[in-house]
């Protein structure tokens, strides 16, 4: 299976993204999927998950901003992020059972 990220982007404090991944296996697209950060000279934090029960999760850092959603017809996971903050700089990973995409940059600076 491939997992790719896309839709990264330079943002202002306050904007808003839809990051997209890509499955390229649809068998995937029914297991628990979720997204992980990594800020530069810091480790991978784990921010949302979506279960094969349809439960999502939620870091406390991006609690009541990001939404996490899938879309099985079309095998692709979104991660919807709002009102982005400069802490929010980061490269963002899809992953699934270990295997996980190559990143999106995503970038909030004034």
């Amino acid at each position: 299976v491939q997992l790719v990220e896309s839709g990264g982007d330079l943002v202002q404090p306050g904007g808003s993204l839809r990051l997209t991944c890509a499955i390229s296996d649809s068998t995937f697209s029914s297991y628990s999927m979720g997204w992980a950060r990594r800020v530069p000279g810091k480790g991978l934090e784990w921010i949302s998950g979506i279960y094969s029960d349809g439960s999502t999760y939620y870091g406390d850092s991006v609690k009541g901003r990001f939404t996490i959603s899938r879309d099985y017809a079309q095998n692709i996971l979104y991660l919807q992020v709002n009102s982005l903050k400069p802490e929010d700089t980061a490269v963002y990973y899809c992953s699934c059972l270990g295997v996980w995409g190559q990143g999106t940059q995503v970038t909030v600076s004034s």
